[in-house]
């Protein structure tokens, strides 16, 4: 394909590379250029005589685009060809790319052939190229041109208009109030602009085009429906529109009668030959005096206007920034008493309350505060940054209201929030432990107290007194298997001590009635005792007249005891309840009880034995009459109380056998969380850490434009945001094994405090990245820099920034300025060091950089010149009155100086007459306006 590639020096503004991003444009882009294109080109084309209906179609041969050409340039192009071969076509759209080329426009992607094709995407690009070229380039107002002049001159037109705010050539004019706003400034009787709303968009956008193609003579190039019915509306459709009421109002301005130009008589010029040439030297001097003032007064209007906007701007920022701070600081000294309180609770369902309560401000009152605080430091870097853009004094917030300051508060309430959250979870284990305690120290005293009542009564008896021989040594026997069960139950009495002494400890809420009942079970145990002592006393006195016993009795009593005991045990351990966390301890309680399970057969021989030797006696009583009433005089356990124990124990086992199988089930479930939870954290941990690794590189590395970089960190930032979904998958695992009661996790080394805070310090350091690449653009444009210029300084930053922090040390920033060719002594560079860095922090950060560099290298508005700014307003007087403001500001800017000027008290002073310099002064001082 044959394209054209004229090689030009002049890269003005490169409108096919523009045009080559767009090249897939969006369908309502490309139908709103349709219609505006096409009308342009119609309302040049008109001129000739001819129109054109498909812009795609109607210029495929060239006639009609070099006929467009000649009109705009009011040149002639090369003989077109009239042949309808396409070599004849192409030839044209040839001579006509020619043309525009010789025009100082680089011409790199458009071919001939495309054209001639019919591509609606290439006709397009071309004709916006000629727009640029012959509609737009050569606008100039205040020393920008082109879309920036253009942009300017719409500001300044529409600044006195409320509801108005011209930032771009798109959203800004979506609601019609823009393009009113320019005709009723050149022509206010067209429109009466009072009665226009800025909720009623298509009205305004039809009664301004309706108007200008009626009386202005600019055709209607855009419809409303579009405008309104679109996102972002095409900026060159609307930029070409524009341009059109720039050359209606620039070129057909009229200057208005001015009584004092000389009359002159219209048919002494027409009727004479040769008009007096002093005559018309005289009348155009005056027309040059009467535009030269007005321009004047317009240029020093809109600096003044620019410098209290910039003022009223900062004013605003700075009272956005105290309210904020103060609101923040209130809330961190309301919440840090509330985490710091430590009263705990008696039971588990409050201490669980209050960790609910504590979830709910983690999850739903924290994560604005934190957003609230990440604006705040934005914000202020943002206004520090334009305060230096203007020349003005950084803003030193109120007592307390630091950045600093407020770091300081978050740290104390993030030391506060940790101490609690650990609190928290210790007192739901310590009350666990309590709960648990307690009730095994119910069981142990309630067996205990079952087993010792009727002890003291019995031992006390005295049956002896009137015992037989045999009788008495039935009761010595029977005595002597009553010390041995005591003897016995000496381990529990001791395990009952050791839970009260523990539940103390663990300062459990009922102690008193803990400990009452724990001293009531210890005397009566010392009692039983002394009371057993005092029986076998008595016993071994009359010992020696009774000595018959019954050894199978005996046997049976010995034997019978133990058992009795083992299976008491045995109820109280299978009864027991129990605490584990891991799967191991579940593992060996289980164990444990296998174990238990395999004595069982040789438990039952032993009942088997002991029934044996009851049934002995039975036997003997039987066959030898013996009078024994029926009764075993060594113990009171009977077969009939040990087959009901050894069945209860039967019973109870396949229930321990249930509980600890579903106790198992349960720490299953909780490994597998602390699994999920793992392989989870494993993953978004290291990605936190990687993303602020990448973001530590992207702020140093000088990879394109300062744009690029913005671009570049924004993808990051949405894709740091598009992960914002698996962190609150992460927080519902993290919630399931709180829930849980797990504590701790082998599989990671990560805890959700650790992702929280990375994850925060991720979005914060993004945030702070972007805001100091924007604050680095608003340098760059506000100060002029290139971005060459822009390049050097960071490559000069990156070189001389040894320990690749991001920020030099004072060495090695005085290294970089000798070698820039500073030749300065000690006081000179304390001197810029104090203006790199004004904390005194001992490092300049690059920001700082390219400040110091820009001052170096640019100018700004001074107090000087918005002092001769407001003397062109006053007449050359050295004071300026209350009117005359009015006359030259726009309302509210008018109305600032007027409450702020001091009144003038010099000898030439008038009635309100109010003195400027002083209020010029103080814009850029130390003093408060």
């Amino acid at each position: 394909m044959d394209h054209y590639d004229p090689q030009q020096t002049n890269d003005y503004m490169q409108p096919e590379e523009d045009w080559d991003r767009d090249l897939l444009l969006d369908p309502a882009w490309e139908k709103q250029q349709r219609k505006t294109f096409t009308a342009w080109c119609n309302s040049h084309l008109r001129k000739a005589g001819t129109q054109i209906e498909n812009i795609e179609e109607d210029f495929r041969d060239g006639l009609k685009l070099m006929l467009l050409l000649e009109v705009i340039s009011g040149e002639r192009l090369a003989k077109p060809e009239r042949g309808k071969m396409r070599v004849h076509k192409i030839s044209n759209v040839n001579k006509a790319l020619d043309f525009i080329a010789s025009k100082g426009v680089k011409l790199v992607s458009i071919g001939a052939e495309e054209i001639v094709d019919g591509n609606v995407k290439m006709t397009l690009g071309m004709i916006w190229t000629i727009i640029l070229r012959f509609a737009i380039q050569d606008i100039s107002v205040e020393e920008t041109s082109a879309k920036e002049g253009l942009l300017l001159w719409c500001q300044r037109k529409t600044a006195p208009y409320k509801n108005v705010n011209i930032q771009n050539f798109h959203i800004s004019w979506k609601d019609g109030l823009g393009f009113c706003a320019l005709i009723h400034r050149h022509r206010p009787e067209l429109i009466d602009y009072g009665k226009l709303r800025k909720d009623d968009p298509l009205n305004n956008l039809n009664t301004a085009f309706d108007v200008a193609e009626k009386y202005l003579d600019i055709p209607k190039m855009l419809d409303a429906e579009d405008i309104v019915g679109t996102a972002r509306p095409d900026e060159k459709a609307i930029m070409t529109y524009v341009s059109s009421f720039y050359h209606a109002f620039s070129g057909a301005q009229k200057v208005s009668q001015d009584p004092k130009l000389p009359p002159q008589s219209t048919p002494d010029i027409i009727g004479t030959l040769r008009p007096d040439e002093k005559a018309i030297m005289t009348y155009v001097s005056c027309y040059y005096h009467a535009f030269s003032g007005a321009q004047k007064a317009e240029t020093a209007a809109n600096r003044i206007c620019k410098v209290l906007a910039v003022n009223q701007e900062n004013e605003q920022l700075m009272e956005d920034y105290e309210k904020l701070a103060s609101d923040l600081l209130e809330w961190i000294r309301r919440t840090i008493p509330w985490l710091e309180n430590r009263a705990p609770e008696n039971t588990m369902q409050a201490m669980q309350q209050k960790l609910e309560d504590f979830r709910d401000y983690r999850r739903l009152h924290k994560p604005p505060k934190v957003q609230e605080k990440c604006q705040l430091e934005i914000n202020f870097n943002t206004l520090q940054t334009k305060l230096r853009l203007s020349n003005r004094p950084a803003f030193m917030p109120s007592e307390g209201k630091m950045v600093s300051d407020i770091n300081n508060a978050w740290g104390g309430l993030e030391q506060a929030e940790k101490g609690y959250e650990e609190w928290l979870l210790n007192e739901i284990r310590r009350l666990e432990r309590l709960d648990h305690l307690a009730e095994k120290f119910r069981q142990k005293a309630s067996i205990h107290e079952s087993w010792t009542d009727g002890k003291e009564a019995m031992l006390q008896q005295k049956d002896y007194e009137t015992a037989t021989l045999s009788e008495i040594k039935a009761l010595l026997k029977k005595h002597e298997a009553f010390e041995s069960d005591l003897a016995a139950h000496q381990d529990r009495v001791e395990q009952i001590a050791a839970i009260a002494q523990e539940l103390n400890e663990l300062d459990y809420y009922d102690s008193p009635s803990v400990n009452a009942r724990c001293q009531k079970i210890c005397d009566q145990w010392d009692n039983l005792g002394a009371l057993t002592q005092k029986r076998r006393e008595a016993l071994e006195r009359t010992e020696k007249l009774l000595e018959t016993i019954d050894q199978l009795y005996l046997e049976y009593a010995k034997r019978a005891a133990p058992f009795n005991n083992w299976m008491e045990g045995a109820m109280e351990d299978l009864q027991d309840t129990f605490i584990v966390h891991t799967i191991e301890e579940i593992q060996g309680l289980t164990t444990a009880h296998e174990q238990f399970k395999a004595t069982l057969p040789d438990a039952d021989k032993e009942r088997q034995a002991i029934l044996g030797i009851h049934n002995e006696v039975s036997k003997i009583v039987q066959t030898y009459h013996v009078n024994m009433a029926g009764t075993n005089p060594y113990t009171t356990i009977t077969p009939h109380e040990i087959n009901g124990k050894w069945e209860h124990v039967r019973q109870l086992v396949p229930r321990r056998d249930q509980a600890l199988m579903e106790e198992h089930a349960r720490q299953q479930q909780n490994e597998r969380l602390r699994k999920q939870f793992g392989a989870q954290a494993n993953v978004i941990g290291p990605w936190i850490q990687t993303k602020m690794e990448e973001i530590g590189r992207i702020s140093i590395e000088m990879h394109g434009t300062l744009e690029d970089q913005l671009n570049h960190l924004r993808q990051y930032e949405k894709s740091i945001v598009n992960y914002k979904p698996k962190i609150d998958q992460l927080e519902g695992d993290h919630q399931l094994i709180q829930e849980a009661l797990i504590f701790d996790n082998k599989h990671t080394n990560y805890t959700m405090e650790h992702i929280r805070v990375g994850w925060e310090q991720l979005l914060t350091t993004i945030a702070r990245t972007i805001n100091e690449v924007e604050n680095q653009i608003l340098t760059r444009d506000a100060k002029g820099i290139s971005q060459e210029q822009m390049n050097e300084f960071r490559a000069s930053f990156n070189h001389f920034d040894r320990k690749k922090t991001g920020m030099m040390d004072c060495e090695d920033f005085r290294a970089c300025l000798i070698s820039m060719g500073y030749n300065m002594g000690e006081a000179e560079f304390a001197r810029i060091m104090s203006i790199v860095d004004p904390n005194r922090l001992g490092v300049v950060t690059f920001q700082a950089f390219i400040d110091f560099m820009s001052r170096e290298t640019a100018d700004t508005d001074t107090a000087d010149q918005v002092m001769a700014s407001f003397k062109i307003l006053a007449g050359d007087k050295n004071y300026i009155t209350v009117d005359e403001l009015r006359r030259e500001l726009p309302p509210d800017q008018a109305e600032y100086c007027i409450a702020r000027m001091a009144p003038y008290n010099g000898r030439d002073a008038v009635p309100g007459a109010l003195d400027y310099m002083s209020f010029s002064t103080a814009l850029y001082g130390e003093s408060d306006l």
